[in-house]
Protein backbone atom coordinates (compact mmCIF):
# COMPACT_ATOMS: atom_id res chain seq x y z
CA UNK A 1 0.00 0.00 0.00
CA UNK A 2 1.38 3.47 -0.91
CA UNK A 3 2.05 6.15 1.69
CA UNK A 4 -0.57 8.31 0.01
CA UNK A 5 -3.25 5.60 0.33
CA UNK A 6 -2.20 4.91 3.90
CA UNK A 7 -2.46 8.60 4.70
CA UNK A 8 -5.97 8.71 3.18
CA UNK A 9 -7.02 5.71 5.25
CA UNK A 10 -5.64 7.30 8.42
CA UNK A 11 -7.51 10.54 7.70
CA UNK A 12 -10.69 8.59 7.01
CA UNK A 13 -10.29 6.59 10.21
CA UNK A 14 -9.61 9.80 12.14
CA UNK A 15 -12.77 11.39 10.73
CA UNK A 16 -14.77 8.27 11.70
CA UNK A 17 -13.41 8.45 15.25
CA UNK A 18 -14.27 12.16 15.44
CA UNK A 19 -17.79 11.50 14.16
CA UNK A 20 -18.27 8.76 16.75
CA UNK A 21 -16.90 10.96 19.51
CA UNK A 22 -19.10 13.85 18.37
CA UNK A 23 -22.23 11.66 18.22
CA UNK A 24 -24.98 13.24 20.28
CA UNK A 25 -25.68 11.51 23.58
CA UNK A 26 -28.97 9.63 23.74
CA UNK A 27 -30.23 11.78 26.63
CA UNK A 28 -29.97 15.33 27.78
CA UNK A 29 -27.92 15.61 30.97
CA UNK A 30 -30.70 17.72 32.45
CA UNK A 31 -33.10 14.77 32.23
CA UNK A 32 -33.84 12.82 35.40
CA UNK A 33 -33.08 9.10 35.60
CA UNK A 34 -36.82 8.48 35.68
CA UNK A 35 -37.26 10.31 32.37
CA UNK A 36 -34.35 8.42 30.82
CA UNK A 37 -35.88 5.10 31.85
CA UNK A 38 -39.33 6.09 30.60
CA UNK A 39 -37.77 6.90 27.22
CA UNK A 40 -36.29 3.38 27.08
CA UNK A 41 -39.29 1.36 28.27
CA UNK A 42 -42.17 3.56 27.11
CA UNK A 43 -40.74 5.84 24.40
CA UNK A 44 -44.16 7.33 23.48
CA UNK A 45 -45.07 8.33 27.03
CA UNK A 46 -44.94 12.07 26.25
CA UNK A 47 -47.55 11.78 23.47
CA UNK A 48 -51.30 11.65 23.89
CA UNK A 49 -52.85 8.26 23.17
CA UNK A 50 -54.46 9.55 19.98
CA UNK A 51 -51.03 10.71 18.78
CA UNK A 52 -49.57 7.30 19.63
CA UNK A 53 -52.25 5.52 17.60
CA UNK A 54 -51.74 7.84 14.63
CA UNK A 55 -47.98 7.20 14.68
CA UNK A 56 -48.46 3.42 14.83
CA UNK A 57 -51.06 3.48 12.06
CA UNK A 58 -48.66 5.30 9.74
CA UNK A 59 -45.83 2.92 10.63
CA UNK A 60 -47.92 -0.15 9.81
CA UNK A 61 -49.10 1.40 6.54
CA UNK A 62 -45.47 2.13 5.58
CA UNK A 63 -44.51 -1.50 6.24
CA UNK A 64 -47.45 -2.78 4.19
CA UNK A 65 -46.69 -0.38 1.34
CA UNK A 66 -43.21 -1.97 1.20
CA UNK A 67 -44.91 -5.36 0.93
CA UNK A 68 -47.04 -4.05 -1.95
CA UNK A 69 -43.91 -2.68 -3.60
CA UNK A 70 -42.18 -6.04 -3.29
CA UNK A 71 -45.15 -7.91 -4.72
CA UNK A 72 -45.60 -5.52 -7.63
CA UNK A 73 -41.98 -6.24 -8.63
CA UNK A 74 -42.43 -9.90 -7.65
CA UNK A 75 -38.99 -10.40 -6.13
CA UNK A 76 -37.81 -12.09 -2.98
CA UNK A 77 -34.27 -10.80 -2.57
CA UNK A 78 -33.34 -9.70 0.94
CA UNK A 79 -30.61 -7.52 -0.50
CA UNK A 80 -33.04 -5.41 -2.52
CA UNK A 81 -33.82 -2.06 -0.93
CA UNK A 82 -37.40 -1.66 0.37
CA UNK A 83 -39.65 -0.25 -2.34
CA UNK A 84 -42.88 1.45 -1.32
CA UNK A 85 -45.97 1.21 -3.45
CA UNK A 86 -49.60 2.24 -3.21
CA UNK A 87 -51.53 -0.05 -0.89
CA UNK A 88 -53.50 -2.63 -2.88
CA UNK A 89 -55.72 -3.76 0.00
CA UNK A 90 -57.48 -2.00 2.90
CA UNK A 91 -55.70 -1.32 6.19
CA UNK A 92 -58.33 -0.75 8.86
CA UNK A 93 -57.84 1.91 11.55
CA UNK A 94 -55.75 0.61 14.43
CA UNK A 95 -57.82 -0.95 17.21
CA UNK A 96 -56.93 0.75 20.52
CA UNK A 97 -56.19 -0.98 23.79
CA UNK A 98 -59.19 -0.73 26.16
CA UNK A 99 -56.72 -0.07 29.01
CA UNK A 100 -53.89 2.39 28.42
CA UNK A 101 -52.06 2.54 31.76
CA UNK A 102 -50.93 -0.28 34.06
CA UNK A 103 -51.98 -2.87 31.51
CA UNK A 104 -49.09 -5.33 31.80
CA UNK A 105 -49.89 -8.66 33.46
CA UNK A 106 -46.24 -9.76 33.41
CA UNK A 107 -43.11 -7.76 34.31
CA UNK A 108 -39.52 -8.85 34.89
CA UNK A 109 -37.36 -6.63 37.10
CA UNK A 110 -33.56 -6.79 36.96
CA UNK A 111 -30.99 -6.42 39.74
CA UNK A 112 -27.90 -4.25 39.33
CA UNK A 113 -26.15 -1.11 40.53
CA UNK A 114 -28.52 1.77 41.03
CA UNK A 115 -28.08 5.50 40.57
CA UNK A 116 -26.53 5.63 44.07
CA UNK A 117 -24.17 2.74 43.30
CA UNK A 118 -26.04 0.19 45.43
CA UNK A 119 -25.71 -3.19 43.63
CA UNK A 120 -28.92 -4.42 45.27
CA UNK A 121 -31.22 -2.19 43.24
CA UNK A 122 -34.31 -3.68 41.56
CA UNK A 123 -35.65 -2.04 38.42
CA UNK A 124 -34.88 -1.64 34.71
CA UNK A 125 -31.70 -0.87 32.82
CA UNK A 126 -30.61 2.44 31.38
CA UNK A 127 -27.43 2.13 29.32
CA UNK A 128 -25.80 -0.91 27.73
CA UNK A 129 -23.45 -3.70 28.75
CA UNK A 130 -21.19 -3.00 25.79
CA UNK A 131 -20.99 0.64 26.81
CA UNK A 132 -20.31 -0.39 30.40
CA UNK A 133 -22.72 2.28 31.58
CA UNK A 134 -25.65 0.21 32.89
CA UNK A 135 -27.62 1.81 35.69
CA UNK A 136 -30.59 0.06 37.28
CA UNK A 137 -33.44 2.53 37.80
CA UNK A 138 -36.56 2.06 39.91
CA UNK A 139 -39.66 1.67 37.69
CA UNK A 140 -42.34 3.12 39.98
CA UNK A 141 -43.16 5.90 37.50
CA UNK A 142 -43.62 3.74 34.38
CA UNK A 143 -47.07 4.08 32.86
CA UNK A 144 -47.43 0.52 31.58
CA UNK A 145 -46.73 -1.19 34.93
CA UNK A 146 -49.55 -1.90 37.42
CA UNK A 147 -49.05 -0.87 41.03
CA UNK A 148 -48.96 -4.49 42.25
CA UNK A 149 -45.89 -5.24 40.09
CA UNK A 150 -44.11 -2.17 41.43
CA UNK A 151 -44.99 -3.15 44.99
CA UNK A 152 -43.51 -6.65 44.61
CA UNK A 153 -40.35 -5.14 43.08
CA UNK A 154 -39.96 -2.72 46.00
CA UNK A 155 -40.37 -5.56 48.50
CA UNK A 156 -37.91 -7.79 46.64
CA UNK A 157 -35.35 -4.97 46.76
CA UNK A 158 -35.94 -4.62 50.49
CA UNK A 159 -35.51 -8.39 50.94
CA UNK A 160 -32.23 -8.74 49.02
CA UNK A 161 -30.82 -5.71 50.87
CA UNK A 162 -31.56 -7.51 54.13
CA UNK A 163 -30.07 -10.77 52.83
CA UNK A 164 -26.49 -11.78 53.64
CA UNK A 165 -26.04 -12.98 50.03
CA UNK A 166 -24.76 -10.73 47.25
CA UNK A 167 -26.66 -10.14 43.99
CA UNK A 168 -25.55 -11.90 40.82
CA UNK A 169 -24.66 -9.06 38.45
CA UNK A 170 -22.39 -11.14 36.20
CA UNK A 171 -22.44 -14.94 36.37
CA UNK A 172 -18.66 -15.32 36.47
CA UNK A 173 -18.18 -12.79 39.30
CA UNK A 174 -20.34 -14.64 41.83
CA UNK A 175 -23.41 -13.53 43.73
CA UNK A 176 -26.83 -15.13 43.92
CA UNK A 177 -29.97 -12.96 43.79
CA UNK A 178 -31.12 -12.29 40.24
CA UNK A 179 -34.30 -10.87 38.71
CA UNK A 180 -37.89 -11.28 39.82
CA UNK A 181 -40.88 -11.83 37.50
CA UNK A 182 -44.35 -10.76 38.59
CA UNK A 183 -47.53 -12.11 36.94
CA UNK A 184 -51.05 -10.95 37.74
CA UNK A 185 -54.52 -11.56 36.34
CA UNK A 186 -57.70 -9.50 36.01
CA UNK A 187 -58.93 -10.82 39.38
CA UNK A 188 -55.83 -9.45 41.11
CA UNK A 189 -54.16 -12.81 41.74
CA UNK A 190 -50.38 -12.42 41.98
CA UNK A 191 -47.51 -14.80 41.20
CA UNK A 192 -43.85 -13.97 41.87
CA UNK A 193 -40.90 -15.93 40.46
CA UNK A 194 -37.47 -15.32 41.99
CA UNK A 195 -34.38 -16.33 40.00
CA UNK A 196 -31.29 -17.40 41.93
CA UNK A 197 -27.75 -18.44 40.95
CA UNK A 198 -26.62 -21.26 43.28
CA UNK A 199 -22.89 -20.79 42.58
CA UNK A 200 -21.16 -23.18 45.04
CA UNK A 201 -23.85 -23.26 47.75
CA UNK A 202 -24.98 -26.65 48.99
CA UNK A 203 -28.70 -27.60 48.78
CA UNK A 204 -28.89 -27.22 52.57
CA UNK A 205 -27.51 -23.67 52.40
CA UNK A 206 -29.91 -22.74 49.58
CA UNK A 207 -32.81 -24.12 51.65
CA UNK A 208 -32.03 -21.61 54.41
CA UNK A 209 -32.32 -18.68 52.00
CA UNK A 210 -35.49 -20.06 50.41
CA UNK A 211 -37.02 -20.24 53.89
CA UNK A 212 -36.01 -16.60 54.52
CA UNK A 213 -37.63 -15.59 51.22
CA UNK A 214 -40.89 -17.34 52.14
CA UNK A 215 -40.86 -15.87 55.64
CA UNK A 216 -40.35 -12.34 54.28
CA UNK A 217 -43.15 -12.50 51.68
CA UNK A 218 -45.67 -14.58 53.63
CA UNK A 219 -45.20 -13.49 57.25
CA UNK A 220 -42.87 -10.51 57.08
CA UNK A 221 -42.98 -7.02 55.48
CA UNK A 222 -43.54 -8.55 52.01
CA UNK A 223 -46.90 -10.00 53.11
CA UNK A 224 -48.38 -6.67 52.02
CA UNK A 225 -48.05 -8.05 48.43
CA UNK A 226 -50.54 -10.84 49.25
CA UNK A 227 -48.85 -13.32 46.91
CA UNK A 228 -50.99 -16.20 45.70
CA UNK A 229 -47.93 -18.05 44.33
CA UNK A 230 -44.22 -17.79 45.09
CA UNK A 231 -41.81 -19.68 42.83
CA UNK A 232 -38.04 -20.08 43.01
CA UNK A 233 -35.77 -21.17 40.17
CA UNK A 234 -32.08 -22.02 40.53
CA UNK A 235 -30.58 -20.87 37.28
CA UNK A 236 -26.99 -20.87 36.04
CA UNK A 237 -27.99 -19.43 32.64
CA UNK A 238 -29.72 -16.25 31.53
CA UNK A 239 -32.87 -18.21 30.71
CA UNK A 240 -33.73 -21.72 31.87
CA UNK A 241 -36.79 -23.71 30.91
CA UNK A 242 -38.74 -25.73 33.45
CA UNK A 243 -37.09 -28.83 31.97
CA UNK A 244 -33.59 -27.37 32.45
CA UNK A 245 -34.24 -26.26 36.01
CA UNK A 246 -37.70 -26.87 37.56
CA UNK A 247 -39.68 -24.00 39.01
CA UNK A 248 -39.97 -24.73 42.72
CA UNK A 249 -43.28 -23.74 44.29
CA UNK A 250 -42.40 -22.31 47.72
CA UNK A 251 -45.89 -21.08 48.61
CA UNK A 252 -49.44 -21.02 47.33
CA UNK A 253 -51.06 -22.21 44.12
CA UNK A 254 -49.16 -23.63 41.11
CA UNK A 255 -51.19 -21.58 38.62
CA UNK A 256 -53.27 -18.48 38.16
CA UNK A 257 -56.06 -18.22 35.58
CA UNK A 258 -57.06 -15.56 33.07
CA UNK A 259 -60.25 -15.16 31.05
CA UNK A 260 -60.46 -14.13 27.38
CA UNK A 261 -63.69 -13.97 25.35
CA UNK A 262 -65.47 -16.10 27.94
CA UNK A 263 -62.79 -18.83 28.04
CA UNK A 264 -60.48 -19.53 31.02
CA UNK A 265 -56.76 -20.16 30.58
CA UNK A 266 -54.31 -21.66 33.03
CA UNK A 267 -51.09 -19.68 33.44
CA UNK A 268 -48.09 -21.53 34.81
CA UNK A 269 -44.82 -19.88 35.83
CA UNK A 270 -43.30 -19.98 32.34
CA UNK A 271 -46.41 -20.12 30.14
CA UNK A 272 -46.78 -17.56 27.35
CA UNK A 273 -49.80 -15.29 27.59
CA UNK A 274 -50.42 -11.91 26.00
CA UNK A 275 -49.18 -9.21 28.40
CA UNK A 276 -52.29 -7.05 27.92
CA UNK A 277 -55.40 -9.05 28.79
CA UNK A 278 -57.99 -6.50 27.68
CA UNK A 279 -56.25 -5.92 24.34
CA UNK A 280 -55.83 -9.70 23.95
CA UNK A 281 -59.62 -9.90 23.79
CA UNK A 282 -59.57 -7.37 20.95
CA UNK A 283 -56.77 -9.26 19.17
CA UNK A 284 -58.32 -12.72 19.48
CA UNK A 285 -61.75 -11.40 18.53
CA UNK A 286 -60.23 -9.90 15.38
CA UNK A 287 -58.39 -13.13 14.53
CA UNK A 288 -61.58 -15.14 15.10
CA UNK A 289 -63.63 -12.92 12.80
CA UNK A 290 -61.01 -13.06 10.03
CA UNK A 291 -60.57 -16.84 10.29
CA UNK A 292 -64.29 -17.62 10.28
CA UNK A 293 -66.14 -14.46 9.18
CA UNK A 294 -69.64 -15.79 8.44
CA UNK A 295 -71.19 -18.36 10.73
CA UNK A 296 -74.70 -19.33 9.70
CA UNK A 297 -76.90 -21.95 11.29
CA UNK A 298 -76.47 -25.15 9.27
CA UNK A 299 -73.80 -23.53 7.07
CA UNK A 300 -70.50 -25.03 5.95
CA UNK A 301 -68.11 -25.74 8.84
CA UNK A 302 -64.32 -25.67 8.66
CA UNK A 303 -61.15 -27.13 10.04
CA UNK A 304 -58.71 -24.64 11.57
CA UNK A 305 -54.98 -25.27 11.50
CA UNK A 306 -53.36 -23.29 14.34
CA UNK A 307 -49.58 -23.08 13.80
CA UNK A 308 -47.41 -21.92 16.75
CA UNK A 309 -50.50 -22.34 18.94
CA UNK A 310 -48.81 -21.73 22.30
CA UNK A 311 -51.22 -22.54 25.13
CA UNK A 312 -54.13 -22.81 22.68
CA UNK A 313 -55.76 -19.41 23.18
CA UNK A 314 -56.52 -18.65 19.51
CA UNK A 315 -57.84 -22.12 18.68
CA UNK A 316 -59.96 -22.42 21.82
CA UNK A 317 -61.58 -19.00 21.35
CA UNK A 318 -62.45 -19.92 17.74
CA UNK A 319 -63.62 -23.46 18.60
CA UNK A 320 -67.40 -22.73 18.64
CA UNK A 321 -67.22 -21.65 14.97
CA UNK A 322 -65.39 -24.64 13.48
CA UNK A 323 -65.70 -28.43 13.38
CA UNK A 324 -62.10 -29.19 14.24
CA UNK A 325 -58.96 -27.45 15.43
CA UNK A 326 -55.45 -28.82 15.13
CA UNK A 327 -52.74 -26.89 16.97
CA UNK A 328 -48.98 -27.35 16.54
CA UNK A 329 -46.50 -26.08 19.11
CA UNK A 330 -42.77 -26.63 19.72
CA UNK A 331 -42.76 -26.26 23.53
CA UNK A 332 -44.16 -29.39 25.18
CA UNK A 333 -45.16 -27.59 28.40
CA UNK A 334 -47.26 -25.19 26.31
CA UNK A 335 -48.94 -28.17 24.60
CA UNK A 336 -49.78 -29.62 28.03
CA UNK A 337 -51.24 -26.25 29.03
CA UNK A 338 -53.23 -26.10 25.77
CA UNK A 339 -54.70 -29.55 26.37
CA UNK A 340 -55.55 -28.60 29.94
CA UNK A 341 -57.17 -25.36 28.77
CA UNK A 342 -59.32 -27.26 26.26
CA UNK A 343 -60.48 -29.62 29.03
CA UNK A 344 -61.01 -26.72 31.43
CA UNK A 345 -63.40 -25.11 28.94
CA UNK A 346 -65.04 -28.38 27.87
CA UNK A 347 -63.78 -27.86 24.31
CA UNK A 348 -63.83 -31.26 22.61
CA UNK A 349 -62.89 -30.37 19.03
CA UNK A 350 -59.26 -29.34 19.66
CA UNK A 351 -56.17 -31.48 19.15
CA UNK A 352 -52.70 -30.22 20.07
CA UNK A 353 -49.53 -31.74 18.64
CA UNK A 354 -46.01 -31.11 20.00
CA UNK A 355 -43.12 -30.63 17.58
CA UNK A 356 -41.52 -28.32 15.06
CA UNK A 357 -44.15 -27.05 12.65
CA UNK A 358 -41.83 -27.60 9.66
CA UNK A 359 -41.53 -31.29 10.66
CA UNK A 360 -45.16 -31.93 11.63
CA UNK A 361 -47.01 -29.98 8.95
CA UNK A 362 -46.06 -31.78 5.70
CA UNK A 363 -47.25 -35.18 6.94
CA UNK A 364 -50.29 -33.76 8.70
CA UNK A 365 -51.52 -31.56 5.90
CA UNK A 366 -51.77 -34.44 3.43
CA UNK A 367 -54.60 -35.89 5.57
CA UNK A 368 -56.97 -33.03 4.82
CA UNK A 369 -59.67 -33.01 2.21
CA UNK A 370 -59.66 -30.62 -0.72
CA UNK A 371 -61.79 -27.90 0.90
CA UNK A 372 -62.76 -26.09 4.09
CA UNK A 373 -59.31 -25.54 5.61
CA UNK A 374 -58.25 -22.26 7.22
CA UNK A 375 -54.82 -21.65 8.74
CA UNK A 376 -53.80 -19.17 11.42
CA UNK A 377 -50.14 -18.57 12.30
CA UNK A 378 -48.84 -16.63 15.28
CA UNK A 379 -45.05 -17.06 15.28
CA UNK A 380 -42.38 -15.41 17.38
CA UNK A 381 -40.38 -12.47 15.98
CA UNK A 382 -38.21 -14.84 13.96
CA UNK A 383 -41.20 -15.68 11.76
CA UNK A 384 -41.99 -19.07 10.25
CA UNK A 385 -39.44 -21.54 8.89
CA UNK A 386 -39.35 -21.68 5.08
CA UNK A 387 -40.53 -25.31 5.18
CA UNK A 388 -43.67 -24.26 7.08
CA UNK A 389 -44.46 -21.56 4.53
CA UNK A 390 -43.86 -24.10 1.77
CA UNK A 391 -46.22 -26.65 3.36
CA UNK A 392 -48.95 -24.04 3.85
CA UNK A 393 -48.67 -22.63 0.37
CA UNK A 394 -48.50 -26.00 -1.38
CA UNK A 395 -51.68 -27.29 0.31
CA UNK A 396 -54.51 -26.41 -2.12
CA UNK A 397 -57.20 -26.91 0.55
CA UNK A 398 -56.03 -23.75 2.37
CA UNK A 399 -57.80 -20.81 0.79
CA UNK A 400 -57.62 -18.50 3.79
CA UNK A 401 -54.61 -17.76 6.01
CA UNK A 402 -54.44 -15.31 8.91
CA UNK A 403 -50.96 -14.20 9.98
CA UNK A 404 -50.51 -12.51 13.39
CA UNK A 405 -47.19 -10.67 13.59
CA UNK A 406 -45.59 -8.69 16.40
CA UNK A 407 -42.84 -7.50 14.03
CA UNK A 408 -44.06 -7.36 10.43
CA UNK A 409 -41.00 -5.43 9.23
CA UNK A 410 -38.68 -8.23 10.37
CA UNK A 411 -38.48 -11.85 9.26
CA UNK A 412 -42.26 -11.94 8.85
CA UNK A 413 -41.81 -9.86 5.68
CA UNK A 414 -39.89 -12.77 4.14
CA UNK A 415 -42.86 -15.02 5.00
CA UNK A 416 -45.30 -12.59 3.38
CA UNK A 417 -43.24 -12.50 0.18
CA UNK A 418 -42.97 -16.29 -0.05
CA UNK A 419 -46.71 -16.70 0.45
CA UNK A 420 -47.47 -14.23 -2.33
CA UNK A 421 -44.71 -14.56 -4.93
CA UNK A 422 -45.14 -16.25 -8.32
CA UNK A 423 -44.63 -20.04 -8.21
CA UNK A 424 -40.94 -20.85 -7.81
CA UNK A 425 -39.85 -24.44 -8.43
CA UNK A 426 -36.33 -23.72 -7.16
CA UNK A 427 -37.74 -22.77 -3.77
CA UNK A 428 -40.38 -25.54 -4.07
CA UNK A 429 -43.16 -22.95 -3.81
CA UNK A 430 -45.44 -24.63 -6.32
CA UNK A 431 -48.87 -23.82 -4.92
CA UNK A 432 -51.02 -20.93 -6.08
CA UNK A 433 -49.93 -17.59 -4.66
CA UNK A 434 -51.86 -15.94 -1.82
CA UNK A 435 -52.79 -12.25 -1.91
CA UNK A 436 -53.05 -9.94 1.09
CA UNK A 437 -56.66 -8.74 1.25
CA UNK A 438 -57.03 -7.01 4.63
CA UNK A 439 -54.82 -5.76 7.48
CA UNK A 440 -55.85 -4.84 11.02
CA UNK A 441 -53.33 -3.29 13.44
CA UNK A 442 -54.11 -3.90 17.13
CA UNK A 443 -52.43 -1.83 19.84
CA UNK A 444 -51.36 -4.26 22.54
CA UNK A 445 -48.64 -2.03 24.01
CA UNK A 446 -49.64 1.59 24.72
CA UNK A 447 -46.77 4.05 25.29
CA UNK A 448 -44.36 1.84 23.29
CA UNK A 449 -43.57 1.70 19.56
CA UNK A 450 -44.93 -1.85 19.22
CA UNK A 451 -48.27 -3.19 18.09
CA UNK A 452 -49.63 -6.42 16.60
CA UNK A 453 -50.61 -6.72 12.95
CA UNK A 454 -53.28 -9.18 11.81
CA UNK A 455 -52.98 -9.82 8.07
CA UNK A 456 -55.48 -11.82 6.00
CA UNK A 457 -54.24 -13.70 2.92
CA UNK A 458 -56.63 -15.33 0.46
CA UNK A 459 -56.49 -17.22 -2.84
Amino acid sequence: MTLKKLSCLERSSSKTRRRKSQKKPLWNDAMSWEEKLADVVTPLWRKSYDEQLELKQKHQENILSQLCGCLSGDFLSHSSPPVRSKLTFPVLPILPSPVKDGYRNKSTFSVNRGVDGNPKTVGFYVGTGSGRNIVCVNGDHLLNMPEKHKQVARCYQDFIRLSSLEPCLLFHTGGHWREVTVRTNAEGRTMAIVYFHPQMLSPEEIAVHKAELVDYFIRGPGSVCQLDSLFFQESTMTRCTHEDSPYQLLHGQPHIHEEVLGFKFRISADAFFQVNQTAAQVLYGTVRDLCVPNVKEGGERHTLLDVCCGTGAIGITISPRVDRIIGIELIEQAVEDARHNATLNNVLNCEFIPGKAEAVLPGLISQFSSAGLTAVVNPARAGLHHHVIRALRNQPAISRLVYVSCKPDGEAMRNFRELCCAPDTQKKLTGRAFSPTLAVPVDMFPHTLHCELVLLFER
